[in-house]
């Protein structure tokens, strides 16, 4: 396992010339104090985990130190935010710091979110606040434990320096991994300033080491393009699946890997809402739930443009063209193992009805799921449990006989079935009063624990966990009452 100083750092993204990215070291943050860490991000990148606590580490980690070896700073990238073209972001509050290579030849950039301003910073500040560095910490590690692309988070750095939102907070920094930051608008900004080479230099770099079975084409940049729609569309069938929303689909927001990227206002379903928004921020619910798979749809064409100088725009629409297709499929897929079902139209027509079912019902979307991997197809009685969550149950019981037909003429044992389906359906997902509890504690009474008990329940979330059985409740009244806003 590697210490602090034997990690080997480099920085490929710094090789790139400087008209991609803006030198600049972190702002140091005056007495930087451990809030928490991830024992299993440490791990991607070979290093101890008793490393995390040294004081040479949480320097290193507040940004207040450089190691040998890196190589900081922050992109430049434009982006759609909310459908209106702004043509410069860049890394406003973000700081890379460079590249680790694992033992296994896997490479990790390591970012500092929150440490301080940057030429992209557009008059803010720069820092993250405690709130949200808790609320990226954790989903980010909860999503990669429920098999959803992601960026990865390896600690929360905190100070008591002030930072002002809607009120004082406490400043945080978050150390994000990722194999690269690189999103849609990295070559969006390039597009709209007619620099041709630029864009094909940045092509060329993501080809050459995050698709490399590319190189050797001789036109390989129509099929990075397809390969970026593909990536796109799996994970979108993955949110849609587990029911999370992103809440902020801009195009800056949009990993070229198709990771997760940039958590601020994100939400999973409690109640099944399809029109669920969970950003008071998006009062015309661009970004609503249902709405997550045509923006992304909407977003790979801004991204096609932008690579129209490499390739006509027939081949650019023609290799995203199947990003619909393979949506659908990816879709079926993931909620016919949900349902233990065999993908197929009778299959679309029982989780569709159930969906609709789920929306005039307020049912619970997760515990729905998770009920229903023990239902009985022989014994209605034995299925209380789930019936109970439907106010109409004579909706329920008719679906719920379609369902049992479906499952016998499939063959299907019920406790095989059952077993596939718990390991697909989760029974602990972040839901924000679960984050918020934490918040609360961390910020009021500098209590830390509840982080850490999150974090390792939400490593497990297919895993029964019983003394842990009211983390899977519905949320409490209260719950209903929170907002979140880009600043989250």
């Amino acid at each position: 396992m590697a210490t602090l100083e034997s990690l080997a750092f480099d920085n490929g993204f710094a090789r790139l010339p400087e008209a991609y990215y803006s030198r600049v070291c972190p702002t140091p943050v005056p007495d930087p104090y451990l809030v928490c860490y991830s024992p299993e991000a440490a791990a991607l990148i070979d290093l101890d985990p008793a490393e995390m606590t040294r004081p040479e580490m949480i320097e290193t980690l507040a940004g207040n130190r450089l190691l040998p070896g890196m190589d900081a700073l922050a992109a430049l990238y434009a982006g759609h935010q909310f459908g209106h073209y702004v043509p410069q972001l860049g890394d406003g509050r973000a700081i890379l710091l460079g590249e680790v290579k694992n033992v296994a030849g896997e490479g990790w950039e390591v970012q500092l979110k929150g440490a301080g301003r940057t030429p992209y910073s557009r008059g803010g500040d720069g820092r993250a606040v405690l709130r949200s560095s808790i609320r990226e910490f954790l989903c980010s590690e909860a999503m990669h434990a429920l098999g959803i692309p992601t960026t990865r988070a390896l600690a929360i750095v905190g100070s008591d320096h002030p930072v002002y939102r809607e009120d004082e907070e406490t400043a945080a920094l978050v150390t994000r991994l990722a194999p690269s930051f690189v999103r849609f608008g990295s070559f969006e900004v390039f597009y709209y300033r007619n620099q041709v080479e630029t864009i094909r230099h940045l092509a060329d770099y993501v080809i050459a080491r995050y698709y490399p079975e590319l190189a050797t084409l001789a036109d390989p940049y129509p099929e990075f393009l397809r390969q970026a729609a593909l990536r796109t569309a799996e994970l979108m069938a993955q949110w849609q699946a587990v029911g999370f929303s992103h809440g902020v689909m801009n195009t800056d927001n949009m990993s070229i890997l198709g990771l997760t990227l940039d958590y601020g206002p994100f939400g999973f379903l409690d109640a099944f809402d399809p029109g669920y928004v969970c950003n008071h921020s998006d009062t015309a619910g661009r970004y609503a739930f249902d709405q997550q798979p045509d923006i992304a749809a909407w977003n790979l064409t801004k991204l096609a443009q932008a690579l129209v100088p490499l390739m006509s725009v027939e081949t650019a629409s023609a290799a995203i063209a199947g990003y619909t297709q393979a949506f659908g499929s990816a879709y079926l897929g993931h909620m016919a193992a949900k349902f233990g079902l065999a993908p197929g139209e009778d299959t679309v027509s029982l989780v569709m009805d159930v969906l609709q079912l789920l929306a005039q019902n307020r049912v619970d979307y997760t515990i729905f799921l998770r009920r229903l991997c023990d239902f009985d197809s022989r014994s209605g009685a034995a299925n209380a449990p789930l019936r109970d969550l439907f106010p109409d149950r004579a909706a329920f019981d008719a679906w719920a006989a379609r369902y049992a037909a479906a499952l016998r003429q499939l063959g299907s044992n019920d406790a095989e079935r059952g077993a596939a389906m718990r390991s697909v359906n989760p029974k602990y997902i972040l839901r924000n009063h679960l984050a918020e509890i934490a918040i609360r504690r961390a910020t009021d009474e500098r209590d830390y624990s509840e982080i850490n008990r999150l974090h390792a329940l939400l490593a497990r979330p297919f895993d029964e966990q019983p003394e842990h059985e009211a983390y899977a409740a519905e949320p409490p009244d209260w719950a209903r009452r929170l907002e979140l806003s880009c600043s989250s």
